[in-house]
């Protein structure tokens, strides 16, 4: 500590995927960096959970396809059980079949084990600070796959949607397209603080744990359509 000044605590993460190898290639990644910290590693969903409530870390990095436990049970069991921990999805996959499964168990991201080491990093310290976070491929095939399913945009909109006001639609909209809060601010020519205000209302008003849900709730509802 230097003129009272103290460090914030490093990001604490859990590891979690049935492959030794690989949770030693997330450790050394991870490990590198100052701010983050690998407390924990298990090897499939059961470890995962009864680790995640002993040692309830910041951030869950939770592979999908486990013996005993699969990743999104593991995930539902976590946020049901309401830790303060956020659970970062990882796949081998561009699109698993899990993938809509785990957003919808509560995980705050979903990223492809190919990822860039950089971008891994960047992922793990945006969860861990309360944002949301897809891999732009596997958001983008997401989309797609929803395409075929998605409802007539000339339909009434669901009853959700009519508790927000005209201005959280529209900012609903643009999350749905990627945008971050900055981007959107400058589409409206209205402060990031409105944004991140009018965000919080819609997830609030939507009973949404975060953006990524958003997302999926809007293209769901067909408030947006991929290509649109």
């Amino acid at each position: 500590m230097t003129g009272g000044v103290t460090a914030p605590r490093p990001v604490r993460i859990l590891l979690v995927d049935d492959q030794p190898l690989l949770r030693t290639g997330f450790r050394m990644v991870l490990g590198a960096e100052a701010d983050l910290d690998v407390v924990a590693e298990a090897g499939d969903g059961v470890e995962a959970v009864d680790l995640a409530r002993r040692l309830l870390p910041d951030v869950v990095l939770m592979d999908v396809r486990m013996p005993r436990m699969d990743g999104v049970t593991a995930t539902r069991t976590i946020v049901d059980a309401r830790l303060p921990v956020r659970v970062l999805i990882l796949t081998t996959f561009d699109l698993d079949e899990y993938v809509v499964g785990a957003l919808r168990a509560g995980a705050t991201g979903f990223l492809a084990k190919d990822v860039p080491a950089e971008d891994l990093v960047a992922a793990v310290r945006t969860v861990a600070a309360g944002d949301a976070v897809v891999t732009p491929r596997i958001l983008r095939r997401l989309l797609d796959r929803f395409a075929a399913v998605l409802p007539d945009p000339e339909a009434t909109p669901p009853r959700a949607l009519s508790a927000l006001t005209d201005r959280e639609r529209e900012v609903l909209v643009q999350v749905a397209r990627g945008l971050s809060n900055a981007e959107i601010a400058r589409a409206l020519s209205v402060s990031e603080t409105t944004v991140k205000t009018h965000v919080g209302h819609v997830l609030t008003k939507l009973g949404l744990r975060d953006r990524v849900q958003a997302v999926v709730l809007a293209y769901e509802s067909g408030l947006v359509r991929p290509g649109a």
